[in-house]
């Protein structure tokens, strides 16, 4: 079964425009994979376990093989367990808006109990880093309230895009389709909607090929 892990980093839910775009294409991707599965992770809701001294601890003396508490152990399971839940998918749809130039901090704490030496990355000292996630696709909806295009003075405060497509590169992902609505307020409303009317269409259209 094809399994699809959707990850919705926006707490503004209906409201959100990348969660409307992203929401179009399950749909499309649903209607046009008969039999797969969506997972929905919703990273506002979700009961993360925190990334502390505990579990940075734990990361070091586990992975080591040096003496560990109960604790430790407890806590470095509980990362686990969400590496477990992200690789276990065959593909990845996100929705996730720009918060000062960058991403949601909820995605932020997700991203680093994901990226973990010998579960989603290695390190040879020859040939330096490898991703472990290959074979994998992802599709990203990217909402702006304001306007960051390519060749203008402005895309050097872009750390949203390039940073979700450099980390997911590093894990292996390197198949990523994606739209951008922008602006979102920037415009006013009625360029809002235009923006996110024409990025459902093209997320419906990826989805299909997906």
């Amino acid at each position: 079964m094809n399994r699809l892990l959707y990850i919705q980093a926006s707490p503004r839910e209906e409201r959100s425009h990348a969660i409307r775009v992203a929401d179009a294409f399950a749909e499309s991707y649903r209607e046009t994979h008969r039999g797969a599965e969506i997972m929905t992770l919703d990273l506002f809701r979700k009961d993360l376990p925190p990334f502390d001294g505990l579990a940075v601890q734990a990361k070091y003396t586990i992975l080591h093989g040096e003496k560990h508490s109960e604790e430790e152990i407890r806590a470095w399971r509980a990362v686990e367990a969400v590496i477990d839940e992200f690789k276990g998918a065959d593909c990845y749809l996100f929705a996730v808006p720009i918060w000062n130039f960058g991403i949601p901090y909820r995605l932020k704490q997700y991203i680093d109990l994901l990226v973990q030496p010998t579960y989603t990355f290695a390190y040879d000292p020859e040939k330096g880093y490898s991703g472990l996630v290959t074979g994998k696709s992802a599709f990203i909806a990217y909402a702006r309230g304001g306007e960051y295009t390519e060749g203008t003075e402005a895309e050097a405060f872009d750390f949203q895009k390039k940073y979700m497509e450099t980390i997911l590169g590093f894990i292996g992902i390197t198949d990523i389709s994606s739209v951008v609505i922008e602006p979102t307020l920037q415009g006013g409303p009625d360029v809002a909607q235009e923006k996110r009317e024409a990025a459902i269409a093209r997320a419906r259209e990826l989805a299909r090929s997906f």
